[in-house]
C-alpha cells in the first residue's frame, strides 16, 4: 500500500489590509505588480508593492473576497507601511483601506488559511526554516529588503505579470526582464556543517556571495550569476556547492 503524505502546517504571524469599494479592483491593478484584475472571487495571487525604481516595499498575498473586496496579507512589520502607501496614493479612488486582524496558518507547499486551523501535522519553526531554505523562499529582513531587486530573489516568476498595465516600478522590471541579465541570484547551497548568517561565499579566494539564512548543512544566499553550477565553493572555511 502506498504511503499517505500528511500535510504539514505552521501558524505564521501576518498583517492584513482590506481594500474595499467600487474602485478597489482598478486601484490595486494600478498599484500592484501582478494581474489582480484577472482574479475571480475566491482566487488569490502573489504580488509586490514597489517603488518607482522597482525596489520592494512589501511582498503580498492578494485574495479577492468579493467583486469589490480584496484582502492583502504581508509580513507583520510591513502592514502599516502597506496601508500607508496605499492611502497616500489613493487620491480620488473610491476604496476603503483598513487593517484587519486574522489568525493565519500556512500549509507547506500550499496556501494561507485564515481563522481556522487546517488539517495537518503542525511543525516547529526550525522545521519550517529548513523547508523555506530548501525551497528558496525569501524572507523579509533576510533575503528581502528595499535594496533587493525582484528578479534577484526570483520573484518576477511568481509575483509579476508582464502582460498587465502600468504600476509603480514596471518600467525597470520590464527593462531587466527583456535584457535578461542580473548580477546575482538567490541560490540554495549545501554545506559541510553549520555556517553563520552573513558569512561570505568564496570561490578561489574571491567573494562571490553572502549567506542570508542557514540551517545545518543547508544555506540560502545571493551568489554571482557567473559562478559555475559545479563550482567548489567555501563558506567559513567549509566546503559548499550549489544545490
Amino acid at each position: 500500500m502506498a504511503s499517505v503524505t500528511t500535510r504539514r502546517i505552521i501558524r505564521r504571524p501576518r498583517a492584513f489590509v482590506r481594500v474595499q469599494g467600487p474602485d478597489a479592483r482598478d486601484y490595486l491593478q494600478r498599484m500592484l505588480s501582478n494581474d489582480v484584475e484577472a482574479l475571480g472571487v475566491g482566487d488569490a495571487c502573489d504580488a509586490l508593492l514597489l517603488t518607482p525604481k522597482s525596489r520592494i516595499i512589501a511582498p503580498l498575498r492578494v485574495v479577492r473576497r468579493a467583486d469589490d473586496d480584496f484582502l492583502l496579507s504581508t509580513e507583520p512589520e510591513l502592514g502599516d507601511r502597506v496601508r500607508g502607501e496605499l492611502l497616500r496614493a489613493r487620491f480620488a479612488a473610491k476604496a476603503e483601506i483598513e487593517s484587519e486582524a486574522h489568525d493565519a496558518w500556512l500549509v507547506l507547499g500550499g496556501d494561507e488559511v485564515l481563522d481556522e486551523r487546517p488539517e495537518g501535522d503542525e511543525i516547529d519553526t526550525q522545521e519550517y526554516e529548513r523547508w523555506r531554505i530548501e525551497n528558496a523562499i525569501p524572507l523579509w529582513g533576510r533575503e528581502l529588503d528595499d535594496r533587493v531587486l525582484p528578479a534577484e530573489a526570483g520573484l518576477t516568476e511568481t509575483h509579476v505579470s508582464f502582460s498587465k498595465g502600468c504600476y509603480p516600478g514596471q518600467e525597470p522590471i520590464a527593462r531587466q526582464h527583456h535584457r535578461g541579465k542580473i548580477n546575482r541570484r538567490l541560490r540554495v547551497l549545501e554545506t559541510d556543517g553549520e555556517v553563520e548568517y552573513g558569512a561570505e561565499i568564496v570561490l578561489e579566494d574571491k567573494t562571490v556571495g553572502r549567506v542570508t539564512s542557514a540551517v545545518p548543512g543547508l544555506v540560502l544566499g545571493y551568489v554571482r550569476t557567473e559562478v559555475p553550477e559545479d563550482a567548489a565553493l567555501e563558506i567559513d572555511g567549509r566546503s559548499a556547492r550549489l544545490h
